[in-house]
């Protein structure tokens, strides 16, 4: 019995281990919000699961200038949602993205947005809750 009493307790601190050590993303985003969940169910199907997008309708998150660069810019297109022709790494893409900000909690939003900053070879700061309900959209 205390063989296997052992056997769970090491099995539940390697567990530990591997989920704290998962990634930026998940150690940036506040306790209750899962940046990396919420992506997976609202914006995988167009960005893909390793940001990059879809030739000619949705653009790549991986390596993109706009989702690295002014914070408030990137969480205004969240919430509006974004639709017409864009460039993005000199390719054009003319898909539609739909507004989240009915959909999503401002914890929601500051959670995808800190995951998508801090994943595929981004590299930038966190967004708060507050910074994104601050938004004047």
């Amino acid at each position: 019995m205390k063989q296997s009493v052992s056997l769970v307790a090491a099995a539940l601190a390697l567990l530990t281990v591997a989920v704290a050590s998962h990634g930026p993303a998940n150690s940036a985003v506040a306790p209750g919000a899962d940046g990396s969940a919420v992506f997976a169910s609202n914006c995988v199907a167009c960005h893909g699961a390793a940001g990059q997008g879809v030739p000619g309708a949705f653009p790549p998150l991986a390596n993109n200038a706009f989702v690295t660069g002014d914070p408030k810019a990137v969480i205004t297109s969240i919430r509006r949602g974004m639709s017409g022709p864009i460039v993005v790494n000199g390719k054009p893409y003319n898909g539609s993205m739909p507004p989240w900000k009915g959909s999503l909690t401002n914890e929601q939003i500051a959670a995808v947005i800190t995951y998508m900053r801090s994943s595929w070879g981004n590299k930038a700061s966190a967004v708060t809750e507050k910074q994104v309900s601050q938004s004047k959209d």
